[in-house]
């Protein structure tokens, strides 16, 4: 039975060729690369900054269906690291004078993303995968369902917390709104290379942006929250502000004048200030209700750019020699 449906199958396939007609075949590819994430920590105003600052990994696996010379559908899966940090992105003369240089949050956030993506051809495959073009571009799109963990650096015991369940930002007391999820959906969308090193295998190039629907990839979105309410929780009470905080954490560096060129930018009289780090608090700055996050309707973004090499599965079942 076997040797009857493997003559079948090549002879249909070799049928197909011989008429002109497109032979459907499939790929496994294994890629690696960067990340990059855009949102309260990483503006979209600095698009160079934000790409290149604090890029991060990414590694993937994904099963392509080829099914026409133009059109293609794949499943993905991604597991990536994405990160912020408002020292890192605002240390220098031109920003240490911004709000987000005072403001001190930071994070890193370990995505695990499956997709499922259409790609569009733009150059079009011939008529079966061993005859493909040497060099094709190609679109995709599609949607995609992200888990993320967002954590931030803890610098009294030097651990990576959880920040989801400390509700920085009041969340789950009353007033405030509810906790966020921890499973986003995201549509992904891009442009890709890819060229044939053999009749077996491909390598490819992609540029992969990815828009979501939360703004809490960064767990910033909205106001800084009533003290009060981490009365009993001072680990959520130190995540919630740190602004106040002597060392930038993931650098080790002392904050002191900065935030003291940040006050005399900022504020009148703030020119011979003995302590800027207890005098920043008196501003108001970080003070109940004000901004927290930038801007609570813009949602947080990735980016991968990523190699991938794929392998062209058989499309022929192997018969055994007749005897």
């Amino acid at each position: 039975m076997t040797l009857v449906f493997g003559l079948l199958l090549s002879s249909r396939e070799v049928k197909a060729q011989s008429r002109g007609f497109f032979v459907p075949y499939s790929t496994a590819g294994f890629g690696i690369g960067t990340s990059s994430y855009y949102g309260d920590l990483a503006p979209y105003r600095r698009p160079l900054a934000s790409t290149f600052k604090m890029a991060r990994w990414s590694v993937g696996g994904n099963y392509t269906r080829h099914f026409t010379p133009r059109i293609a559908a794949r499943a993905s899966f991604i597991y990536a690291r994405i990160a912020g940090d408002d020292y890192i992105m605002n240390r220098d003369s031109k920003h240490e004078t911004s709000i987000f240089y005072a403001r001190n949050l930071h994070f890193r956030n370990d995505l695990k993303e499956f997709s499922v993506q259409g790609i569009y051809k733009l150059t079009p495959d011939n008529r079966s995968y061993d005859r493909r073009p040497q060099l094709g571009w190609y679109l995709f799109a599609g949607v995609a369902l992200t888990a993320h963990n967002p954590k931030a650096l803890d610098s009294l015991k030097g651990d990576w917390v959880k920040l989801q369940p400390l509700g920085t930002e009041g969340q789950g007391n009353e007033g405030y709104e509810k906790p966020y999820s921890l499973v986003q959906f995201a549509i992904p969308m891009g442009i890709g290379v890819r060229y044939k090193i053999n009749s077996k295998f491909d390598i490819s190039a992609e540029l992969g942006y990815r828009k979501t629907f939360t703004d809490y990839l960064d767990d910033a979105h909205g106001n800084y929250a009533d003290p009060a309410l981490f009365a009993d929780d001072p680990l959520a009470a130190h995540m919630a502000n740190r602004s106040a905080e002597q060392i930038a954490v993931r650098k080790g560096v002392d904050r002191t004048d900065g935030v003291r060129r940040f006050l005399q930018a900022n504020y009148q009289g703030m020119d011979n200030v003995p302590n800027p780090l207890e005098t920043l608090p008196t501003t108001g700055f970080a003070a109940p209700g004000t901004a927290r996050g930038n801007s609570p309707t813009q949602k947080d973004a990735y980016l991968f750019g990523m190699i991938h090499i794929h392998y062209m599965l058989p499309s022929q079942i192997k018969c055994p020699p007749l005897k």
